[in-house]
């Protein structure tokens, strides 16, 4: 899962990409409006972590921009404008969720895992495909109740396939999802990946669809 996160300030936005990037999401973080509105128009991101007190281009009107546009990717606005005057005015610009500042690190991840979830129509915290189970609260696979050794990087692309299950997933998409804005990152990369969690899951766990992409849950 790609997250974009928009926080001006240095130190609420590293924490948060930490927090986010241990809880197993690729994250790219920027810091002023204009950047945030070109990221989130020309990338697709599965949610935005949106401050509304931005330089060059207040959150609201990156915000509306998008919506206008079609961006449809969840929004969770992240500020210290707590008022709930502002809240509606941030949910009615298109937001999916609003949580004030001061936070818990713990109340974001779950705010954000319902989100995501919500999105591709998950209402539970497990994902079920045949005899494989995924956890997104403990980033943890498991095969007919025992769990399974996989990296940071292979839970990221386990989990994106489970989300999408049934539906193919192009070389590319899930690349832009797994890896982030790591430039370092290939197909043959990618490809070594699918065939060690075939080892680990099974071999029909995945399926690969010539020409196409990855798909479990066929």
């Amino acid at each position: 899962m790609r997250l974009l996160v928009v926080e001006d300030d240095p130190r609420i936005g590293e924490d948060v990409r930490t927090v986010l990037t241990a809880a197993g999401y690729a994250v790219d973080l920027v810091t002023e409006g204009r950047d945030a509105w070109f990221r989130g128009d020309t990338e697709d991101y599965d949610l935005v972590v949106l401050d509304l007190g931005l330089p060059n281009m207040d959150g609201i009107s990156v915000l509306k921009q998008w919506r206008a546009a079609g961006r449809h990717m969840p929004v969770l606005i992240l500020t210290a404008r707590g008022s709930w005057a502002e809240r509606v005015e941030g949910i009615d610009a298109g937001a999916d969720d609003y949580l004030p500042k001061p936070f818990q690190f713990e109340e974001l991840l779950a705010r954000v895992r319902a989100l995501i979830r919500r999105s591709v129509g998950h209402g539970a915290a497990t994902i079920e495909i045949g005899e494989l189970t995924i956890d997104t609260r403990t980033m943890r696979v498991a095969q007919n109740g025992l769990p399974l050794n996989v990296t940071p990087l292979e839970y990221r692309l386990v989990s994106y396939l489970a989300h999408h299950r049934g539906r193919v997933v192009s070389t590319t998409e899930l690349q832009d999802h797994v890896y982030g804005d790591d430039f370092s990152r290939d197909a043959n990369a990618l490809e070594a990946m699918v065939a060690r969690l075939r080892k680990k899951l099974g071999a029909e766990a995945i399926t690969t669809r010539r020409g196409f992409g990855y798909m479990m849950g066929a």
